[in-house]
């Protein structure tokens, strides 16, 4: 049935858009708020159409609790039911998809909307907010679920950063085509080198209080931008089992406030 639905709100906008005009479509899943507030902000500053993804019954639990019912939907293959959709996915040419990462990935809901709605030909920008990181494997993994849509990647933050996400958004919408206007281009990172005992400081001040261990930093690079420095660590840590692996941590350390981890890139 959830498929008929899709089927018949896609021949629908086939006529809708025969006129051939582009729209954007910012279409978001969040759980607790992060996303819809980037997923907002990209509406607003652009004037796009906006919805939201919703389920049936909805994640209502904890932190805790989420986890454990998207592991049992993913064990399953049960995935969770969408509400239908207040807009027809076919009416639009570019969709600005967001979600929150999930273990590594896009969220279970989007998983369902992959599977019940025709995305061909479309092209899909990617946005997302996370604990540490995942917008290049969120958006890998959508490349690989949409063979027959362009996928772009797009914009990430942290949910511990959400004060700023408006002017990142801002940056990222012009540098990316998608709205007018200038932003300074920002320096490319020097070559890395050996941290200093400095640079662990910084590290440690930005990640300590993370809630895993995010590893050791042994290189780093760092450039001047917009009033802050911008830290590229090189990390060792431990990977699954038992072996060892490397990450790229980001940094952002403004005068007067304690520095803080933009994201982690596996």
């Amino acid at each position: 049935m959830k498929k008929l639905l899709f089927s018949i709100l896609a021949g629908a906008g086939m006529m809708s858009c025969a006129g051939g005009q582009s729209k954007t479509l910012v279409l978001y899943y969040s759980q607790e708020g992060s996303t819809e507030t980037v997923a907002k902000e990209i509406a607003s500053q652009t004037g796009w159409d906006i919805a939201r993804i919703e389920v049936t019954p909805a994640y209502d639990g904890d932190f805790n609790q989420t986890v454990q019912r998207a592991q049992r939907e993913n064990q399953s293959g049960q995935l969770p039911e969408l509400v239908p959709l207040k807009v027809n996915l076919a009416d639009y040419d570019r969709i600005f998809l967001g979600f929150p990462i999930w273990s590594g990935i896009y969220a279970n809901p989007i998983k369902s909307l992959l599977e019940e709605a025709d995305f061909d030909g479309k092209t899909i920008v990617t946005f997302c907010t996370f604990g540490s990181g995942g917008l290049a494997t969120g958006t890998k993994a959508l490349k690989d679920a949409l063979p027959g849509a362009t996928v772009i990647e797009g914009y990430g933050c942290r949910a511990a950063r959400m004060d700023a996400v408006p002017a990142e958004v801002n940056r990222f919408l012009i540098s990316g085509g998608y709205k007018e206007g200038t932003v300074a281009p920002l320096p490319d990172f020097p070559e890395s080198k050996p941290v200093s005992e400095s640079d662990v400081e910084t590290f440690n001040a930005a990640c300590s209080s993370y809630q895993f261990p995010l590893g050791t930093p042994v290189e780093v690079a760092s450039r001047e931008i917009e009033g802050a420095t911008e830290y590229k660590y090189t990390v060792a840590g431990s990977g699954f089992g038992g072996g060892s692996s490397r990450s790229t941590i980001y940094v952002i350390a403004q005068p007067g406030k304690t520095p803080e981890f933009t994201e982690v890139v596996r």
